[in-house]
């Protein structure tokens, strides 16, 4: 990817370094586990299943990526194996989301296999960082693939040629699994729609060569603003969207604010009928959401669908509003957890247990754990009548 520059350097920690080691050891060791158990799943994810061998194949490419990953702390966009990894893709006419579905698959299968170490699993002091290093490898595996398949030759369903931004395809293959990966682990996420002011207009009076010029423009400058780890797309025909990984609500704001007086500062274009110039702005929605830990097998309280549906409306109202302008809304999840319950209501889970089992605060079992209904306990809190005991 080249969306902005994080100052990520490889580790040099020579405790982070070993971990690494260790952690890549236990993949090449499990690798044909690995990769069984994601050939067992994959190829019936497609309504056309694929052969097994082609999955075989792939799925050792991906994994050989993944544990490189773990390994270097970074990959090359210009080796043998992503190039490997696109070939084949590109050979069955894989689109963008089967791929990307089968990476983190294997993601997650080598996490599962890494669990049961008995000096990197679940029960060890190492877990949390082996964990953690192996997510990131993998999104370090869905970047070097997709720069891969930006520089290469032709038509691919991964870049938009105009703005060089990624495609909207792209963006709705990783927003399910990064809304997934937010909140199995409770991290905040953002998504922003940027919209240029009345580009229909712009094109109706000077044609669309100046559309067209304003959107790559407009793709360069924004790039810039933003890390390496999140994921900027043409998102329509005169709009650009990004998804920000583990963003806080006021970060996401911040740097939406900063693009827009960015661009109304300095893109402009020229009308050589009256000489004059023309300057640009951006209307920009900014969606966040601080997600409910989840757990395998658990439904997720927030969905791509809802953040983009919230994303569209909002950026409504900034243009309702008069253009040039920032609007931000908060999704709330729908549940709580018994712990995030008693945060809400600054009580003891214990009592927020109580509650549950006298009834006074409505609850319901997903999957296997008690969920508290967001608006249950929003109403409890505001009853003056039953103040909450902080014991």
């Amino acid at each position: 990817m080249n969306q902005g520059d994080t100052g990520r350097e490889p580790p040099t920690s020579p405790a982070d370094s070993d971990l690494r080691e260790k952690v890549a050891v236990v993949l090449a060791a499990r690798a044909q586990a690995i990769v069984n158990d994601s050939v067992a799943v994959f190829p019936w994810s497609r309504p056309q299943p694929l052969d097994a061998a082609f999955c075989e194949r792939l799925g050792q490419c991906l994994l050989q990526l993944l544990t490189s990953g773990v390994r270097d702390g970074q990959l090359d966009p210009r080796s043998g194996t992503v190039a490997d990894v696109v070939r084949l893709a590109s050979e069955r006419a894989l689109p963008v989301d089967n791929l990307f579905g089968y990476a983190y698959l294997v993601e997650r299968i080598a996490l599962d296999e890494v669990a049961v170490d008995d000096s990197l699993g679940a029960t060890s002091e190492a877990w949390p960082l082996a964990a953690q290093v192996i997510r990131r490898a993998s999104f370090d595996l869905l970047a070097a693939v997709a720069e891969r398949w930006r520089l290469e030759p032709g038509e691919t369903a991964i870049t938009d040629r105009l703005t060089t931004l990624y495609t909207r395809a792209v963006l709705e293959a990783v927003m399910a699994k990064e809304m997934l990966r937010a909140e199995r682990h409770g991290q905040p996420i953002a998504f922003i729609l940027f919209d240029v002011d009345q580009l229909a207009g712009l094109n109706d009076a000077f044609g669309y060569g100046v559309g067209d010029r304003i959107l790559e423009r407009l793709g360069i400058l924004v790039r810039k603003y933003f890390r390496q780890d999140d994921w900027v797309a043409r998102y329509s025909e005169d709009s650009i969207a990004v998804l920000l990984p583990d963003t806080l609500a006021e970060d996401a704001v911040t740097l939406a604010e900063r693009v827009r007086g960015m661009v109304e500062e300095r893109l402009t274009f020229r009308d050589y009928r009256t000489d004059r110039r023309i300057r640009i702005t951006v209307s920009a929605a900014v969606v966040t959401a601080a997600l409910v830990t989840s757990r395998p097998g658990e439904p997720g309280s927030i969905d791509g669908d809802r953040v983009v549906a919230e994303a569209e409306a909002c950026l409504e109202r900034a243009q309702k509003r008069g253009r040039n302008r920032v609007e931000h809304v908060e999704i709330q999840p729908a549940w709580f957890s018994i712990a995030e319950a008693a945060r809400f209501l600054e009580c003891s889970p214990a009592r927020v247990r109580r509650l549950i089992a006298r009834g006074t605060l409505p609850a319901t079992r997903r999957g296997r754990h008690l969920r508290v209904e967001r608006a249950a306990a929003e109403a409890y809190r505001n009853q003056p009548t039953l103040p909450i005991s902080r014991q």
